[in-house]
């Protein structure tokens, strides 16, 4: 992975004609870790991410791993499903006309009958079940580590189909339901590994402001410069007084356990992929962003899913809790 790293680096750098007489005398003088640590730092600069973002499509925010995103409008009563095209820009396939819960706002408790508003993930698909829930069900992430970390419980929210044998009411106790025609037709379109959930009560946000998604990525990898190069006070102050890990750890404990850590002043790998970056629905200035980690030090490795939820504050990321 390291030398794969360093291989990457090496040919970004001299293919991006970054190079300069400077920059290879700092190479032969101290070697490619001089280089990186140049380039980390650019990564932390919105320059380079508004230059990168000019051709994206930021229909939904920034996505990398997502080729189908849903999108719920619980007043307009619609489950919209775009898929990204050869172009890599996401066009609306089928819009379905959907049942939610009975009763508006964002779901906060078990048993409150209303449909929850937040961005999901599809955790698995159920072929066998009760037939008043139809042909097929896909269950979704719901609560997520924002959910909780807004004291909000409750559990089984799920799209489904309608009762194959019996009528039923003109609303969910929370889930979304679509009738069994087109809950066989989403069936045949999703990959549920490769699919996003935006529900919200209004219209989803659209056309994000890449001047926005620029200044979040470039302090995402601000945060990470801080945390690779030991730089602790920086790393701690992309923290709200309100962050609370998703274990329930404390603001406080948090800060003391990674005085902890960055003491042991390790070298660290720590590689990003697969990142998201998107508007939180009914939040304003709230972003959840989501990544691929690859991070190994002299005392620990890890390679799995990283979720941040981010309160943007006068161009500056603040974490408000991490799973």
């Amino acid at each position: 992975m390291q030398n794969k790293l360093y291989v990457a680096l090496s040919l970004f750098f001299f293919s991006s004609c970054l190079y300069s007489n400077d920059l290879l005398t700092d190479y032969r003088l101290n070697g490619i870790k001089d280089i990186e640590k140049h380039m980390d730092e650019e990564l932390a600069k919105t320059e380079y991410w508004d230059s990168y973002l000019k051709n994206t499509d930021n229909t939904f925010g920034y996505i990398e791993s997502y080729s189908n995103v849903l999108t719920c409008d619980k007043t307009k009563s619609t489950l919209c499903l775009y898929v990204k095209n050869e172009k890599k820009t996401y066009k609306l396939k089928k819009e379905y006309a959907a049942y939610t819960g009975k009763n508006k706002g964002d779901k906060v408790k078990e048993g409150d009958l209303s449909t929850p508003i937040g961005i999901y993930n599809i955790t698995s698909k159920i072929a066998k079940l009760d037939p008043f829930y139809g042909p097929v069900a896909f269950v979704t992430s719901y609560p997520n580590s924002y959910d909780k970390y807004k004291g909000r419980d409750g559990h089984g929210i799920w799209i489904h189909g309608l009762p194959t044998e019996t009528k039923r009411d003109d609303f969910t106790k929370g889930c979304i339901a679509i009738n069994n025609d087109n809950i066989e037709c989403l069936n045949k379109n999703l990959d549920i590994n490769q699919t996003l959930l935006i529900i919200n009560d209004a219209e989803i946000s659209k056309n994000i402001s890449k001047t926005t998604l620029s200044t979040i990525l470039a302090q995402l990898y601000a945060w990470r410069h801080a945390w690779l190069y030991n730089d602790v006070d920086t790393y701690l102050n992309f923290y709200s007084t309100d962050f609370i890990r998703f274990d329930g750890m404390s603001y406080q404990n948090f800060i003391n356990y990674k005085h902890r850590i960055f003491q042991k002043s390790e070298n660290k790998t720590i590689i990003f992929s697969d990142i998201n970056v998107l508007p939180y629905p009914n939040d304003s200035d709230i972003y959840k962003i989501s990544f691929k980690e690859y991070y190994k030090s002299n005392s620990f490795e890890f390679t799995g899913d990283k979720v941040l939820m981010i309160k943007l504050i006068e161009n500056t990321i603040k974490i408000i809790t991490e799973k």
